[in-house]
């Protein structure tokens, strides 16, 4: 497995990938028809089935900048919105009305999964954007990983995407993460004090598909990748461009830490899951903890000072609340009918 990060190709090149819900063109519930929409697609590799049956997936190449990616992602929604007639297809981390169980998709692997996980497995309408950002040495991609752990609450509220689920509102910013967590291995994964503990641990649970290391960051054993998958899918193509911008800084800036010779602090997990929940339940309106003193902070701010750090701009963040401003207006129906417009945008 250190063979995936000590090939001799480009550094930091950034991927994409977006689990998007397929809507019916009328109800806008979701429809579990995601294997007709990618058989009209002809094989095309940019898209994937998902476990649900009405969840697709865009997968972009590695892309030497976040901007090549983007304009990559813009072009397969936009073929994506083609090939599905009579559907429409929408971002975010969670349907606001559909039914909190479904269907999966046909496939050895997705049998296999809801045969262990019953019906576990069916509750899965959820939604994500995930990033990949190449890092080349095992064990530096091994260090960067264990401090990027810190990060995933800010990651988590700038990006919080889902409030609403099965027709009411949670009361959180983001219920994706506590639907996915039915599920093992998801949240805030373990810190490893070594590349040999990374590969031990997999080989303990004796994974014949590392895929089901499901946490919310994990190194990718075969594209030689840390792979940050906590943000939600986002409704636009620029919102989206703005979590993988910043995703892709954090992840160069920490990886450059490390070859200046620094010791990238690694905290303990109960800890940075502690922020995770602030995360999900506030997003970018809570506060957050520092990890070594406990001082409390408001997320905004402290996401607001990363930004500058990164020299990246902050994205609006504001996902969670400006879907309640439009079900205020025009209803979950009408919020559903409004994610969908922005598919395209």
């Amino acid at each position: 497995m250190r063979d995936a990060f000590e090939q001799p190709s480009p550094e930091f090149t950034v991927g994409l990938e977006e689990e998007l819900m397929l809507l019916d063109g009328e109800t806008l519930d979701l429809a579990p028809r995601a294997a007709q929409v990618i058989g009209a697609l002809g094989g095309d590799p940019r898209f994937k089935l998902e476990m649900p049956a009405a969840q697709l997936e865009i997968v972009t190449a590695p892309a030497s900048t976040l901007a090549e990616a983007t304009r990559e992602l813009a072009r397969a929604r936009t073929d994506l919105e083609a090939a599905a007639a009579g559907f429409r297809v929408a971002g975010a981390g969670a349907h606001p009305f559909a039914s909190g169980t479904g269907p999966l998709n046909t496939g050895e692997r997705y049998r296999a999964i809801g045969a262990e996980y019953a019906t576990v497995a069916n509750r899965q309408l959820v939604f994500g954007l995930h990033v990949h950002v190449a890092v080349r040495g095992a064990d530096r991609a091994l260090a960067v990983y264990n401090a990027l752990r810190s990060y995933l609450p800010e990651l988590a509220a700038l990006a919080a995407n889902a409030p609403f689920y099965e027709g009411s509102d949670t009361g959180l910013a983001s219920v994706r993460s506590r639907i996915a967590g039915l599920l093992p291995r998801q949240g805030v994964p373990p810190a490893f004090e070594s590349f040999d503990a990374y590969e031990g641990a997999l080989r303990w649970y004796g994974f014949d598909d590392p895929r089901q290391w499901w946490w919310e960051l994990r190194l990718h054993p075969t594209l030689g990748t840390v792979e940050v998958r906590v943000p939600d899918t986002q409704r636009t193509v620029e919102t989206t461009a703005a979590v993988g911008a910043f995703v892709h800084a954090l992840v160069k800036h920490l990886a450059e830490r490390h070859d200046d010779g620094e010791r990238l602090p690694v905290a303990e997990t109960w800890r940075i899951d502690q922020n995770r929940w602030s995360a999900c339940r506030h997003g970018l309106e809570g506060e957050l903890l520092d990890l070594e003193t406990g001082e409390r902070r408001s997320t905004r701010e402290r996401v607001a000072a990363l930004a500058d750090e990164l020299c990246v701009k902050m994205p609006s963040g504001d996902g969670a609340a400006r879907q309640r401003e439009v079900a205020a207006e025009r209803g979950l129906r009408g919020l559903v009918a409004w994610l969908a417009d922005g598919f395209g945008a």
